[in-house]
């Protein structure tokens, strides 16, 4: 790194950079002012009150149909919720959607743990991992063997997005970790069985609870595993989810504010015009952001490939003459925040989530205000 000419601390930026939020975080991400208002409104009559009555149950039902007709799921499809997040559901997958054997994509740090949970289950066969290096994808295969392929949406840690469709001549379900990429990124509900997430990402609430979008044919492996001999901790039993769903509850208390801000998220998102507006919005920053990056003369797209770069989560890499952690320092000095790599990919990048609730302008804003920063760095 070239010594710094500007103490980096010092640099201030001027208004006409600050964006309008500055919160650009991968998770948990920005939570409209709206969103706050309105959970605010209802503190008084919906905060500490029973799950198991109407007034909590009426939000998760909510929610329910919201997903439905944001996702367009065709007839049969059944939203499931639970306690835990996503890790949490890895778990719950590999007791309850897993027979024998599953198929891996592996290509971050988070698209490997639900291999990793299933390599450890001793009921399972050793599960088939594809492997990518971190910045690419790999592409999944049909094995008749297989009766699971669990595939990655969006890999949070390194910004690859996927197309989401099921192997050419595979009959085993198709299971996708959705987590930072619902509600952000199109799919076709067709081309999935099982479509998980937490809502601390698009859904611009806080982790904590996981949601399963699940086709006839993930129901049907549900239940039927759940009739077996398997031992599966209630816990993580989806067979208890599923039942409770249906009742518009969860198994055990649920936190009452990510239901609420999810529901109020959710709301937003459908009154704009649903996933291809949210979508087209994400699109919007990620043009932004990747047009920048293309153009910029100290950085550049981490992910090679175009049709590879999500529009949910950027990763911009940084000539090795600037340090990417000191403008990140600065920028949060100014309250631009979290725009910090993913720690254990261990590059010399920024990582700028672009989900809806972010406003493509802030995009811009930020981009400007980077090229202010690298410029007083080396004046």
């Amino acid at each position: 790194m070239i010594p710094y000419m500007t103490e980096p601390l010092d640099i201030v930026l001027p208004a006409s950079l600050l964006p309008g939020d500055g919160r650009f975080g991968c998770g948990p991400s920005k939570v409209r002012k709206d969103q706050i208002d309105a959970l605010s409104a209802v503190s008084g009559t919906y905060l500490g009150t029973s799950h198991r009555q109407a007034t909590v149950k009426d939000v998760v039902g909510e929610v329910r149909e919201g997903m439905r007709q944001f996702f367009s799921l065709p007839e049969g499809y059944e939203v499931l919720l639970g306690n835990g997040g996503t890790t949490c559901f890895w778990e719950a997958a590999t007791f309850g959607l897993i027979e024998r054997k599953s198929q891996h994509l592996s290509f971050g740090e988070f698209s490997s743990k639900f291999a990793s949970s299933a390599k450890a289950a001793p009921f399972l066969e050793d599960p088939e991992v594809i492997k990518a290096e971190p910045g690419s994808r790999p592409q999944a295969v049909a094995n008749a063997e297989v009766d699971l392929y669990a595939l990655t949406h969006n890999e949070t840690s390194t910004g690859v997005a996927m197309h989401i469709a099921r192997p050419e001549g595979s009959t085993g379900l198709v299971a996708v970790d959705a987590t930072s990429g619902a509600g952000g990124l199109r799919v076709d509900p067709t081309e999935f069985d099982c479509y998980y997430f937490a809502p601390q990402k698009c859904f611009a609430s806080d982790g904590g609870l996981w949601l399963a979008l699940c086709s006839p044919a993930a129901v049907e492996r549900i239940e039927r595993i759940a009739a077996s001999e398997r031992y599966i901790p209630a816990f993580l039993d989806l067979k208890i989810a599923l039942d409770n769903s249906r009742l518009n509850q969860t198994y055990n208390t649920p936190a009452l504010a990510t239901i609420f801000l999810l529901n109020e998220q959710l709301r937003w998102m459908n009154d704009q015009g649903g996933l291809e507006w949210a979508a087209g919005r994400c699109d919007r920053s990620a043009e932004i952001l990747y047009s920048w990056a293309e153009a910029s003369d100290f950085a550049r797209p981490f992910v090679e490939l175009e049709q590879d770069r999500s529009h949910v989560v950027a990763t911009i890499d940084f000539d090795d003459a600037i340090d990417a952690a000191v403008v990140a320092k600065v920028l949060r000095a100014n309250g631009i925040v979290d725009t910090e790599p993913y720690r254990k990919l261990g590059r010399n990048q920024l990582r700028i989530a672009m989900f809806p609730a972010v406003d493509p302008d802030d995009i811009a804003t930020l981009c400007g205000a980077i090229n202010h920063v690298v410029g007083a760095l080396q004046s």
